[in-house]
């Protein structure tokens, strides 16, 4: 009979050491080769919205591990600190320039992430809408890696029939494939510029008067009526990202610094608000387009408009 052979000390401790690391890895029900190969990312999108075409954006860019945030909520919450894998930010272009809300708020956030994003949405011209975020973000110390512009419909009530918009394709699918692989790879771009359309932006203060480093931010009280359609439903008082309307005992009344997203008249159920008559008021004097059409993106609720606006 053939006696065994003893096994060393280091032999013993090496048969232990894998004995255990095969049991951990029951419990798991995962291979110790495998169980790092699939890290699941989080990425944090922040959204500035008055119609619903940004928040559409964020979520289709969504996935289970995505959290959604909306801009005038943090910034009622005071909340500018952010940390994950990757952080984006979508906001439609006003002027060619992101929301006053958005841009104090880019200045004060702190956004800690290895691959940040911006989508920008517009509805006819974008200009050089993707380098003014550039020199924007970059100043305020958060650079982004890929920022890119995306068509939508158009709700600039002066220029533009809402019922009309809704009918023109603008390719929305395909670019949200575009914009949604591009992620996946976490690809570095910038969306280019040519000089004729830096040119336009120009022309476009020239003629309009409004400040660069501000955009549009007008006193709401000087370019919006709330007429006797109202029967102060309130809907205004919530979709409003600057909190600018009130309830009062002599029905709504509006006041304060105006990023003219157009969220309250979009959104009026009623269509009881509108533009103010007067001369002076170049960006609005000549009414709407079609004031009895309205939009708010086919996706997005009311009530999701009131959530991610209410102060």
């Amino acid at each position: 009979m053939k006696q065994e052979k003893g096994i060393t000390r280091r032999e013993a401790l090496k048969r232990m050491g894998l004995l255990m690391a095969g049991t951990a890895a029951s419990f798991t029900g995962v291979s110790t080769l495998t169980a790092c190969d699939k890290v699941q990312r989080k990425r944090i999108i922040l959204y500035f919205t008055g119609t619903g075409n940004c928040l559409y954006v964020a979520r289709q860019l969504a996935d289970k591990e995505t959290e959604i945030l909306s801009i005038p909520q943090m910034v009622k919450q005071s909340r500018y600190y952010f940390e994950a894998d990757e952080i984006g930010v979508v906001y439609p272009i006003y002027g060619h320039m992101p929301p006053n809300m958005v841009r104090n708020f880019i200045k004060q956030a702190k956004l800690k992430a290895s691959y940040k994003f911006a989508i920008l949405t517009y509805g006819n011209r974008k200009c050089d809408a993707a380098e003014i975020w550039q020199r924007i973000s970059q100043e305020a110390g958060n650079p982004f890696d890929y920022i890119t512009t995306m068509i939508m419909v158009d709700n600039w009530l002066p220029n533009f029939d809402m019922n009309e918009q809704i009918k023109i394709d603008k390719g929305i699918p395909a670019n949200l494939r575009r914009i949604s692989e591009d992620l996946s790879h976490k690809r570095k771009w910038h969306e280019p510029v040519t000089e004729e359309e830096r040119m336009q932006h120009q022309e476009f203060l020239q003629r309009t008067g409004l400040d660069p480093a501000k955009g549009f931010q007008l006193l709401c009280q000087d370019y919006f009526v709330v007429t006797d359609r109202c029967i102060g439903c309130a809907a205004c008082v919530e979709v409003c990202p600057r909190g600018n309307y009130k309830m009062t005992s002599q029905g709504v009344k509006m006041e304060g610094d105006c990023e003219f997203c157009f969220a309250c008249i979009q959104n009026c159920p009623q269509r009881a608000i509108g533009f103010s008559k007067g001369e002076r008021n170049l960006l609005v004097r000549n009414g709407e387009k079609n004031p009895e059409a309205r939009y708010r993106n086919e996706h997005v609720s009311l009530w999701d408009i009131k959530a991610s606006n209410r102060q």
